[in-house]
């Protein structure tokens, strides 16, 4: 039997084979370890792991990740709007995923003029892995006409 494929099949084939290059920055050691661990049992590869929101962007010049995930609230004094403010000026299409326990972040993210035409996501804690996995894929799909 030959099954017609289309280009919907093809954007749901892509979004489900494709093993990515991740950037993870997250403050609590154990969830970044789950994470890892996760995306790693997932196919994909976690390029850079920080437990603070400085300096994420060392080595992007060698390695660019296909995505940044991104903690809201850090120790130090930056937070994760701030992180991914810094990324976005440089690489303006880079797909943000922000997690935070806070429910407000994504209007107060929204709110923001320079994130107008910027490709992110908003997940609030507890957050379901298969809910993780499902985001980033979408905010990377790629289609192909």
């Amino acid at each position: 039997m030959h099954e017609r494929v289309n280009d919907d099949t093809i954007e749901a084939i892509n979004v489900t084979t494709r093993k990515l290059k991740i950037l993870i920055a997250e403050d609590d050691d154990d969830t970044l370890s789950l994470y890892k661990d996760y995306f790693t049992s997932m196919g994909h590869s976690v390029i850079y792991s920080y437990l603070k929101a400085n300096n994420l962007m060392t080595g992007f010049e060698y390695n660019l990740p296909d995505i940044c995930i991104i903690d809201y609230k850090f120790p130090d004094s930056r937070n994760g709007i701030d992180a991914a403010i810094e990324i976005l000026q440089k690489y303006p299409s880079m797909p943000i995923l922000f997690i935070t326990g806070y429910e407000e972040l994504e209007t107060k993210i929204a709110s923001r003029p320079f994130f107008q035409d910027k490709k992110f996501a908003v997940l609030v804690k507890p957050v379901m892995l298969a809910t993780l996995q499902d985001t980033i894929m979408k905010l990377t799909a790629i289609r192909i006409a």
